[in-house]
């Protein structure tokens, strides 16, 4: 974009691996933050939240790499106002080549009564604690938690004194999403032209989704003269989630006539890491969701498909290649080669190499045996099945059903090396097969969520499962797909369990976590 100066250019700061991960049952991987933090970089985000450091060892090993592997993005650690966090998110972002400390405390009368500190014991705090961030890293983010319900004075207090402690992006979180687009531009231009110092740092916006406006209130924001919006990819995150990436960028670029910012997004990329972000997640994105949605760019009824081959503009404001569709959805067959499905992911956003390529091929074939045609779709989901699981693997399974609902279902699997088999019966044939994995693998996780999607149209269509289990408060998702759902079923509930599994070992006697409260902040 030519002629665009600083203030025509909004910063995208991405908090999809800290505030989305936060998600109960969105635990991410060592690998799959790694691979999401590439993408991210690929993209053209600014700024990469990878991660709250002093959580686990695992979140500083994860941090800390991102932060050595990356090319574009600047790399920000998230660290409550104490010395032992930010010493901590120093250590793990300081390799990077454009790095940032991210601090924050909660100001509002409700958070300020958790580590019961007065008004001036806090500001104290955030003096002592900025400044200290400040003597290690010279770009120094910091966060006033729910701004959006502190008293006026006070947060026009506690401003002025982080911006004279050094820091250099001040960051207005709308932590419960509480407000509303009027009240998010009028209070970014009024702190603008109050606190002494303002012209100095970026304001940024931080939105939840509580009552739907997050992305409302976030380009609200940047009216009201922020120049730094936090998202995630489809607006994971905590409770209702936060403001959507995909949404305020291509509002952006769409309706650019009327709000004249712009940002460095190479939007093309952004459908396939929404892909990537909800199998990493196991949050399946709605099919109505704002740009990334199964049916965004779909169009049943008669009149709607009449004007769309008159003119697409009649129905559509922007073009699907902008998102990176493809616009088409080509099927290949059984008797399709390689070379076709090399190039087949390439345009569906999939960079492969020799070896992927061959176990994928494997895959494809095997599908195209049972299918007649191999849609988009179909080569999506097969891109994102099956994760090697170390404890847990599915060896074989026989069901069968009787006229009057219960089932029998034989299910053999591998633990830990070993191979054991087990008989049950149920209510139907998916019950039947978890009650059999119980009996192979005793636990004691309850089942929150079974969802079923099919991911393509006729009989012959895989079908997408998600599983959300829950164990000792611990909350892990797996996912699957195979044209058999009770084989996807079996499969998704093994990969969550996979996961339980993993964080068990991870936050077990011995591991090296740490409970994140504000009884440390005193």
């Amino acid at each position: 974009m030519t002629n665009v100066t600083d203030q025509d250019r909004v910063v995208i700061f991405d908090t999809t691996l800290r505030d989305g991960e936060q998600s109960p049952g969105a635990t991410m991987t060592h690998a799959e933050k790694l691979e999401i933090a590439e993408l991210l970089d690929d993209m053209g985000v600014d700024i990469i939240e990878a991660g709250f450091p002093i959580a686990s060892e695992g979140d500083f090993k994860a941090v800390s790499e991102i932060a050595e592997r990356s090319k574009n993005s600047r790399i920000c650690g998230l660290a409550r106002a104490n010395f032992a966090d930010i010493d901590r998110c120093w250590e793990a972002v300081k390799h990077a080549e454009k790095n940032r400390i991210h601090t924050f405390i909660g100001t509002s009368p409700l958070h300020r009564a958790i580590p019961n500190l007065t008004q001036d014991e806090m500001a104290d705090k955030i003096h002592e604690t900025v400044t200290h961030a400040r003597n290690l890293c010279e770009n120094v983010q910091w966060s006033p938690m729910d701004a959006t319900r502190t008293e006026w004075d006070y947060l026009c207090r506690v401003i002025e004194i982080a911006i004279k402690a050094g820091a250099t992006t001040i960051n207005i979180p709308d932590t419960v999403g509480y407000t509303a687009p009027m009240e998010s531009a009028d209070l970014i231009r009024r702190l603008i032209e109050t606190v002494p110092g303002a012209d100095d740092v970026i304001f940024a916006t931080h939105c939840h989704n509580d009552l739907g406006m997050a992305t409302a209130n976030s380009l609200a924001a940047v009216a009201g003269g922020a120049r730094q919006i936090e998202c995630t990819i489809n607006g994971l995150g905590e409770r209702a989630g936060n403001t959507a990436l995909e949404e305020v960028v291509m509002a952006l670029r769409t309706r650019n006539d009327i709000m004249p910012w712009h940002t460095g997004i190479d939007t093309t990329k952004i459908m396939h890491i929404s892909r990537r972000v909800a199998t990493v997640s196991g949050f399946n994105v709605q099919f109505n969701k704002a740009i990334v949605g199964k049916n965004a760019f779909a169009h049943e009824s008669g009149i709607h498909q009449d004007g769309m081959l008159k003119n697409r503009e009649n129905f559509e404001i922007m073009r699907p290649e902008d998102i990176g569709l493809s616009g088409t959805s080509l099927p290949l067959g059984k008797h399709s080669g390689r070379a076709a499905l090399r190039d087949k992911l390439e345009t569906l956003g999939y960079d492969v190499g020799d070896n992927q390529l061959k176990d994928i091929f494997v895959r494809f074939k095997d599908l195209a045996d049972r299918k007649k045609e191999v849609f988009d779709d179909d080569l999506i989901a097969l891109m994102t099945l099956d994760e090697e699981d170390d404890h847990l693997q599915l060896v074989s399974m026989k069901v069968t059903c009787g006229t009057g609902g219960q089932a029998e279902s034989t299910v053999e699997l591998e633990v830990d090396g070993k191979d054991i088999i087990a008989t049950e019966h149920g209510d139907g044939p998916v019950d039947a097969t978890f009650k059999a994995i119980r009996a192979i693998y005793p636990n004691k996780a309850h089942l929150q969520l079974y969802q079923v999607h099919a991911v393509t149209a006729g009989t012959d269509a895989q079908a997408t499962v998600s599983v959300r289990l829950e164990e000792d408060g611990m909350i892990a998702t797996g996912q699957s797909a195979n044209t058999d759902t009770v084989v996807a079923s079996a499969k998704a509930y093994i990969h969550a369990l996979n996961r339980l599994i993993m964080r068990r070992e991870k936050t077990g006697p011995g591991a090296d976590a740490r409970e994140i409260s504000y009884k440390d902040l005193t």
